[in-house]
């Protein structure tokens, strides 16, 4: 089962990394073209924060599977940072009022959430593609 769980995780870092990718291109082009608040930034940032979540789920499922090494503490941490760095953005504009938002937020929030994703898998001495 733990390979199962090594495998998913292992695989769905590229699906994270895509949509980090995607939040920030987006929410750059937003801004640039001074375009108002669509929901397609809403959906593009809450993808990338629910992958990171589902990402942090697989992850504790191979620490309790028996896969934990003490040299992942660092990857644990940064990995956490990562999930909360991509969902404050979601959480603050949806409470913000429509005349309100904007698509910075979700830019810096995602480039954060990228930065620590990075650091983190280097944490481990694993390579981002590969």
């Amino acid at each position: 089962m733990s390979t199962f769980f090594l495998q998913s995780h292992s695989g769905l870092r590229y699906l994270v990394l895509l949509a980090g990718v995607l939040t920030v291109l987006y929410s750059i082009y937003g801004a640039v073209t001074n375009r108002p608040y669509d929901s397609r930034m809403r959906i593009i940032s809450s993808s990338l924060a629910g992958l990171t979540h589902l990402q942090i789920l697989l992850g504790m499922a191979l620490i309790f599977s028996g896969r934990f090494q003490p040299a992942v503490a660092g990857h644990i941490v940064m990995m956490l940072f990562a999930a909360a760095a991509c969902q404050i953005p979601v959480s603050v504009m949806r409470r913000r009022p429509e005349e309100e938002k904007t698509y910075l937020p979700h830019g810096v929030g995602a480039l954060v959430s990228l930065a620590a994703i990075v650091a983190g898998i280097m944490a481990i001495g694993r390579p981002l593609v590969g």
